[in-house]
């Protein structure tokens, strides 16, 4: 992602600080490090920046146990950050975060070892950095980053992606507009979009049959919130909005039947007193809805949340092992953490004790230059 004059990737302050593993509470002081039920094998797709850096694009792993291991590049897939497939799970597909000119590619994974470019097209703007596929099946919506834009992009017969059908450009009140994040709501009713540079999160609707986006709500946060992703509880009723230039997560109500989000609290997602800089990256929360989890960059930390609905509470921060970690994934058994620590080139895997959700100590690490994100086949 690049910003106007100024490269996104190093924006956000210069070296981070020195990695620091900080427990809250004795009776968090532990967590398991076994790997019972971990799903032993399985292909994993990872994604790096090669513009003006050393990754690879897209590279291919498998996992055993919880060790990734050597990875094999996918030639020709530039700057892969992020990553959904088809429902079907035959097609994969990937941002690939050109500026002022972004891609999204379609490949073909029916061989989940060999992804195979089906095509790419133009996303109609500036660094790509996130996109998901529409809950009808019909749509791959994309956020450009550089430009502030959603653009909607039909999926085809074979998995083929077609070209736009529709395009919407947000504007900050100060500054520039840059689109996070685009998903549909749990409902598949809404779609949703952060903006960091208009610190807010718009609400749209999407005809299915023209692929046209209506906007339906703005909630603006605090200027200078910077809200970068958002996740939903597992009942559809609050959405956790993660923001990047202040270290917090804003708890919101959703209302599926009337598209509205109404912000409620604001937790931090770093214990108190801390400073330097403090740029929370990726949330995710457990299957089970109990524990939402952020990854912070400076302290390069991963932050563990205890989730009851309306409630939110900072219970952990552990060493990622890396620096700068920008994304975190949970491994479909949700036995591992894979966090991608984009300065020090590493994924690292830490073990997460199911009983209690919290992560242990890093267990092991694959070097991957400017890595960015982590995906399970």
């Amino acid at each position: 992602m690049t910003m106007t004059g100024l490269s996104r990737r190093t924006f956000l302050g210069a070296a981070a600080g020195a990695s620091a593993a900080t427990v809250l509470g004795a009776q968090f002081a532990t967590a398991a490090t076994t790997s019972k039920g971990c799903i032993a094998g399985g292909t994993v797709y990872i994604g790096s920046y090669t513009s003006g850096a050393s990754g690879h694009g897209l590279d291919v792993s498998s996992r055993s146990g919880a060790t990734l291991g050597p990875v094999r590049t996918v030639p020709g897939i530039t700057d892969t950050s992020w990553f959904d497939r088809s429902a079907d799970g035959k097609t994969l597909y990937v941002t690939n975060e050109g500026d002022p000119n972004g891609y999204v590619s379609a490949l073909n994974i029916a061989d989940a070892t060999k992804p195979q470019l089906l095509n790419k097209v133009p996303s109609k703007g500036g660094a790509p950095t996130h996109l998901s596929v529409h809950s009808s099946r019909r749509y791959v919506l994309a956020a450009n980053y550089s430009s502030g834009s959603v653009v909607v992009l039909p999926i085809l017969a074979g998995g083929k992606l077609g070209a736009a059908t529709d395009l919407v450009t947000h504007q900050a009140d100060s500054g520039q507009a840059h689109a996070h994040q685009v998903v549909n709501d749990p409902s598949g009713r809404w779609v949703l979009s952060v903006d960091l540079g208009a610190d807010s999160v718009y609400v749209y609707s999407l005809d299915v049959a023209t692929g046209k986006l209506a906007l339906h709500q703005q909630l603006k946060l605090p200027a200078g919130a910077g809200p970068r992703h958002l996740a939903f509880d597992r009942t559809g009723t609050f959405a956790y909005i993660l923001q990047e230039l202040r270290p917090e997560v804003t708890v919101a109500s959703w209302d599926a039947a009337t598209g509205t989000l109404k912000a409620l609290s604001v937790v931090p997602a770093v214990p108190p007193g801390s400073t330097g800089d403090l740029f929370p990256g990726e949330i995710a929360l457990s299957k089970d809805g109990k524990f939402a989890y952020a990854t912070v960059r400076g302290p390069n930390t991963l932050a563990t949340f205890a989730v009851a609905g309306a409630s939110l509470k900072l219970v952990s921060t552990v060493s990622t092992g890396g620096n700068w970690p920008r994304h975190v994934a949970l491994d479909p058994g949700e036995n591992w953490f894979y966090v991608s620590n984009q300065r020090s080139g590493t994924v690292t895997w830490l073990p997460r004790d199911p009983a209690t959700g919290l992560p242990g100590a890093v267990a092991g690490s694959l070097a991957v230059p400017d890595v960015n994100s982590v995906y399970f086949a």
